[in-house]
């Protein structure tokens, strides 16, 4: 960890380092962060709960950082809310890369984001503010979860394959696993869809990617 802090500080980010879960939860809620990277072995805890815990109160990035083989871990880090994860041992490079990438969305939104309001059935879309509302109630989603529909019902009917998805959010092509891209579609599925096993909006185009269709579409197509 103190070797990470050190590659990152000579890229003139400011880094608090925590070895704790303790201590990282300590740190989180004293002060905003624009970034967290979180390792899921801890002394006291699993970073994947402090992850976990940091989402219901905070939509900060996250990257965990995972053991090569445990690819559940993986899986569990997009499901806990995680924007990216690294398998250890990791190229300090790749890792930069991200880090650079998220740091670029985060601070620029979006090149496919503009200061508009779309209005879609139910959903009102501020892009500005980067907020979703379904029927007046807010909706809560990561930075990753918010780009990933605005892309979608901005294009209507229009198929976007999994590595187009990784490669316009992510910021990167061949980085991330395309896995991500299907955890992010079911954690989003489950926030807007009444019922996320037999979906209205977002569709998946099998063998190729994914689509949003409105539901004057869909009765169109019906």
């Amino acid at each position: 960890m103190k070797g990470l802090k050190y590659s990152l500080e000579q890229e003139d980010y400011y880094v608090e380092a925590a070895f704790t879960l303790k201590d990282a939860m300590a740190k989180i809620k004293k002060r905003e962060y624009e970034l967290v990277i979180l390792d899921i072995l801890l002394p006291d805890g699993s970073g994947l709960n402090l992850c976990q815990t940091i989402r219901k109160y905070s939509q900060v990035p996250i990257i965990i950082l995972t053991e090569k083989k445990e690819d559940i871990n993986k899986i569990l880090a997009l499901e806990y809310g995680a924007d990216d994860y690294v398998t250890k041992p990791f190229n300090i490079l790749e890792l930069k890369a991200r880090i650079k990438a998220i740091l670029r969305r985060v601070n620029m939104k979006s090149p496919q984001i503009d200061n508009q309001t779309i209005k879609i059935d139910d959903f009102t879309i501020n892009a500005l503010g980067r907020k979703l509302t379904i029927n007046g109630e807010s909706i809560s989603l990561t930075g990753k979860e918010f780009d990933l529909f605005y892309i979608l019902i901005s294009n209507p009917g229009k198929v976007f394959t999994r590595e187009e998805l990784l490669e316009t959010i992510w910021g990167y092509e061949y980085f991330g696993d395309l896995r991500t891209v299907d955890v992010h579609i079911r954690r989003l599925r489950e926030k807007i869809e009444k019922d996320s096993s037999n979906v209205e909006y977002i569709h998946t185009k099998w063998g190729v990617g994914y689509y949003f269709i409105s539901k004057k579409e869909s009765a169109a197509v019906d």
